[in-house]
């Protein structure tokens, strides 16, 4: 399967995902997760949307449901389209929280890491992360479409909106 060869306009994704960023002071809840798709990676907190909720519903419940924490000051940052060459495909809605409740806590589904955005560590992430996650910084938004092969980015392609007046923190 070749990333030119998908028809992205038309394409639509098996699920619908989300990432939950909460961002404080240059640094980033993120999670080392523990099973389901990326098991093993550091990611956010994230996972799919259920019925009858909207995606940032979804990613709220997640954040709870993987960290025990409710995000606050919560603006959407993009979206991204999956496509794996085995067939599976997912739409994952990401955002940025400015704020938190309770306690970032361990689960059965990830231990929650605090890092310095400076230093994000890119290595233990999925590929394309270090595509968008800059743009997530800059406080533009973005669309991203990537083609996979496992854990193995094949294309990416991705719009960007141009920088808007200030960058959130």
């Amino acid at each position: 399967m070749k990333f030119t060869a998908i028809d992205w306009p038309n394409w639509q994704p098996r699920e619908t995902a989300t990432l939950m960023f909460v961002r404080m002071d240059g640094m980033v809840l993120l999670i080392r997760k523990l099973q389901g798709l990326g098991a093993g990676l550091i990611n956010a907190p994230g996972g799919r949307v259920d019925p009858g909720e909207t995606p940032e519903q979804g990613a709220i419940r997640e954040a709870q449901e993987e960290l025990r924490v409710v995000p606050l000051g919560v603006r959407k940052a993009g979206e991204l389209a999956f496509q794996f060459t085995d067939g599976y495909s997912l739409r994952c809605h990401v955002y940025a929280a400015s704020s938190y409740e309770g306690v970032p806590t361990e689960t059965p589904e990830a231990i929650p890491l605090w890092i310095d955005e400076r230093d994000m560590p890119y290595g233990q992430m999925w590929a394309d992360d270090r595509i968008w996650y800059p743009l997530l910084l800059q406080g533009r938004t973005f669309h991203g479409r990537f083609l996979f092969d496992g854990g193995i980015m094949l294309g990416c392609e991705m719009d960007v909106a141009p920088p808007g007046p200030e960058a959130p923190a």
